[in-house]
């Protein structure tokens, strides 16, 4: 139980982290697009530094929730995250949200629920991962992640960033979510070594140093998606890319169970609910309009 109460925190950690991220990344001028200096600008954005914040809270929620569940439990949750933060948007931008989207958060919430129910993700073998796992996986992700990378980068670069480009925000997003992905797989062989070596053989195994290089990656991506356009083109990438990722590696890599059979026909239309309801989340217009608007003293 302790694990789904920390994965939710978690997602609620990260869903105000998102919309301060955002509220900051739109004033910047769209020549920072892809460039480090876009980084040294925000770092003088107090909003966003309460963002930096918001990342730092959810990260630790999310160790301490993989440390005692299972990847394929803990970052499907991650996914309330989306209606979490279009709520929040929805007070930060000033736009009320309708019974559309009310609905459609609902629906994310059955979905989710159905879909842990019926695929009931038990333990797997996180000690006993050989290194060719390790390369073979990360490789496919890092790939996966150029991919949405490069579709982003080809897409134009828009002129006012309170209107922003949907295609980059998606792309530079799935890309993020892609990274996100593998920082929790490091993020749970750093909770295993912890287990077993302690506090001394984390920082002497390779794991922590990869969960770093990952993480800053990311962050810097989600930060060139929120840079990039509105939160309802970034989030909703953001938010199924990761999870999906995550329970891949969870699965394929550290070897986790689900159940088959009638129970995956019943897990794949819970996960069409929720896929639906994202899509419906995505296209709305209330907010995406509202975030177009200048807000009162800014």
């Amino acid at each position: 139980m302790l694990t789904y109460l920390l994965s939710v925190l978690a997602a609620c950690a990260n869903a105000i982290s998102s919309v301060l991220q955002r509220k900051a990344n739109r004033e910047m001028p769209p020549e920072l697009a892809l460039r480090p200096k876009l980084i040294g600008e925000l770092l003088r954005q107090p909003v966003w530094l309460a963002g930096l914040a918001g990342v730092v809270v959810g990260f630790l929620l999310q160790a301490a929730a993989l440390g005692r569940g299972e990847l394929s439990v803990v970052e499907p949750i991650l996914v309330c995250e989306l209606p979490l933060t279009l709520f929040l948007a929805a007070r930060v931008f000033r736009a009320p949200l309708r019974p559309r989207e009310a609905g459609a958060a609902l629906g994310m919430a059955a979905g989710l629920a159905g879909l842990l129910f019926f695929l009931a993700p038990s333990a797997g073998h996180a000690q006993e991962v050989p290194w060719y796992e390790w390369l073979l996986a990360g490789a496919a992700t890092m790939v996966a992640t150029a991919a949405a990378f490069e579709w982003a980068r080809r897409g134009r670069v828009a002129r006012d960033q309170r209107e922003g480009s949907a295609r980059r925000a998606a792309g530079f997003g799935m890309a993020a979510g892609c990274q996100f992905g593998l920082t929790a797989a490091f993020i749970k062989a750093v909770t295993v070594r912890f287990g077993e070596a302690g506090i001394a053989g984390v920082f002497t195994g390779w794991e922590l140093y990869c969960m770093i290089v990952c993480g800053a990656l990311a962050m810097f991506l989600l930060q060139s998606a929120m840079h990039a356009g509105r939160l309802v083109a970034a989030q909703p990438a953001l938010t199924l890319t990761d999870p999906l990722v995550s329970v891949l590696w969870g699965v394929t890599v550290f070897g986790e169970m689900v159940r088959g059979g009638l129970y995956l026909l019943f897990a794949a239309a819970s996960g069409l609910l929720l896929a639906a309801c994202v899509v419906i989340l995505s296209r709305s217009s209330a907010i995406g309009e509202a975030e177009t608007r200048p807000l009162r003293g800014g």
